[in-house]
């Protein structure tokens, strides 16, 4: 058994954020905020740890397809190599124009779009459910007869990328601008400025913008980030399935099946922009913007992102000597993290409750990994401990986070 070298790909990531974040602060730039920033890590966090069970599938997928329906059998030569970079970069352009234009792929893909910071922790905003519609795209690959290793090399360069383009602290890069995707061709796309509005689509080459007519420059005035109508929320699962309830509301007031079809491929501007704020009355209680968040609740968030990304890194990093059991647990516990870190930052009291579930994760692993008597009789009086002293320490920990000691920041 060896170690996954993709786990790498977490701390990678992570220095390039530290440095653009160094870099801001040192030039007096308000490129972070620190509740956008934990919560688009959340979501990246999320996505790296579905992709440990996810990745294969796909390349499976692909295998499949090649396998059984190719139309062509074509082999790794310098020109196909070169062919097959332009077809996936230009798939890539409609998956993404798509995902734009049809409420179906835009509930999967507006994550990705709700941050009003632009950094490279918004690189981060990814969802396996979009992933999975991006890999439904590039299938067309495989049955032209392309292997999926060749596939999955390019997999791996989309996903690279990208990443280096989320930023404000590159400029214009000259002769480069008519040919790739820039971080001042993204910004623009990450706009939520009118005249910016479903531009720059590319991912790599910009020339599909160009030639489709989705190419914007960008401008000198100030852009703003985000949705056109903002979502002020960082809980992980409203950022997730708030657009897919509310094309379900929508599709529930329609008479039809063939209204509700229309609706659903039909595109964003279709949906009521005031549906989201009685869905908001519905399902939460209360706006994050209401309420600032205090000292305390940011070191606790801050000392919680370190030690998931902890638990990430070791998850990715070692996924192949994990058993089955012992990737769930860390997986639960991974994602009641970064659940309860997004209900922290919407103020949401019950978060208690998810603490109370880590901390049995977190028993039973102890448990499953020792495996003695006495490790069996020291969780129970945990366990039975905890129980016990649960209201007291419920109160303690609300007291902590949600009562009046904190100081503003």
């Amino acid at each position: 058994m060896s170690i996954n070298i993709i786990g790498f790909a977490v701390p990678f990531f992570l220095f390039f954020i530290g440095l653009e974040y160094w870099y801001a602060k040192r030039k007096g730039l308000s490129y972070y905020q620190f509740a956008e920033s934990i919560a688009n890590l959340n979501v990246g966090i999320a996505e790296r740890l579905t992709d440990v069970f996810a990745t294969g599938l796909f390349f499976y997928f692909f295998k499949f397809i090649y396998e059984h329906f190719a139309l062509f059998s074509i082999t790794a030569r310098w020109y196909t190599w070169v062919i097959l970079f332009l077809l996936t970069d230009f798939v890539w352009y409609w998956y993404h124009r798509f995902a734009h234009e049809i409420n179906l792929f835009w509930a999967v893909h507006v994550v990705h779009h709700q941050s009003e910071d632009f950094n490279y922790t918004v690189s981060a905003r990814i969802t396996i459910f979009q992933a999975i519609v991006r890999s439904l795209f590039w299938s067309v690959l495989p049955l032209i007869g392309f292997p999926p290793e060749m596939i999955t090399c390019f997999l791996l360069i989309h996903g690279l990328y990208p990443f280096f383009i989320h930023t404000q602290t590159i400029g214009k890069l000259g002769w480069l601008e008519y040919i790739l995707v820039t971080p001042s061709h993204h910004r623009v796309h990450h706009s939520s400025n009118p005249e910016y509005l479903d531009k720059n689509y590319g991912d790599v080459l910009i020339i599909w913008d160009k030639m489709f007519g989705t190419f914007k420059k960008e401008g000198s005035g100030k852009i703003e980030y985000g949705l056109t109508k903002p979502l002020e929320h960082h809980s992980f699962l409203w950022q997730h399935f708030h657009f897919a309830l509310e094309i379900w509301y929508s599709c529930k007031q329609l008479p039809s099946v063939g209204k509700k079809l229309r609706l659903i491929f039909g595109k964003p501007d279709n949906i009521d922009p005031d549906l989201r704020n009685r869905l908001e009355n519905i399902y939460l209680t209360q706006s994050a913007a209401q309420k600032a968040i205090t000292k305390p609740q940011r070191q606790y968030i801050m000392a919680q992102t370190i030690v998931t990304l902890l638990v990430l890194f070791i998850t990715c990093l070692f996924e192949k000597m994990l058993g089955p059991l012992q990737l769930t647990l860390l997986s639960v516990f991974i994602l009641l993290s970064v659940v309860n870190t997004g209900a922290i930052l919407e103020q949401k009291k019950w978060v208690f409750y998810l603490e109370y579930a880590r901390v049995l994760v977190v028993l039973a692993g102890l448990l499953y990994q020792q495996n003695s008597y006495f490790t069996l009789i020291l969780v129970l009086g945990l366990g039975v401990f905890l129980t016990y002293y649960f209201r007291r320490a419920q109160n303690y920990y609300e007291d902590y986070l949600f009562g009046n000691k904190g100081e503003k920041p």
